[in-house]
């Protein structure tokens, strides 16, 4: 579950009618404190983006899926259902939050580091020229 400022933060850039992946950039930022924090971990920079831009789906924000060509079926399948499940307003399966959790627990932080962070930015600006 998202922490109540990171999903006022994300409103207050709809107000502003700034983009969803502006606002959905509220919850990656989360992601990536939490795991600097060390409350859980992440095996890649790009695994820290994503889990944030799901839990930004499930919150709400109307993010579309990825482009065809950019990430796996599977992927955009489950970007689909989170965006369905944002739409519901569900609370999340507890045992099911219990279970990803204990898995990421086991995961390192060096993933929301900012020579991480840098690699993939730059990574991913190669891509996309």
């Amino acid at each position: 579950m998202p922490e109540k400022k990171t999903i006022e933060k994300a409103r207050k850039d709809a107000r502003e009618g700034k983009s969803p992946s502006t606002q959905a950039g509220e919850f990656v930022h989360e992601e990536i404190e939490h795991i600097r924090e060390g409350k859980h971990g992440a095996r890649s920079a790009r695994q820290a983006i994503a889990i944030g831009l799901s839990k930004a789906r499930r919150a709400g924000v109307k993010l579309p899926p990825p482009r065809p060509g950019k990430t796996s079926e599977a992927t955009r399948e489950q970007a689909k259902r989170d965006l369905a499940k944002g739409a519901r307003k569900q609370k999340p399966s507890p045992k099911r939050s219990a279970a990803s959790k204990r898995r990421l627990k086991k995961e390192g932080s060096a993933a929301a580091s900012t020579l991480a962070l840098s690699r993939h930015a730059r990574a991913a600006a190669r891509n996309r020229t």
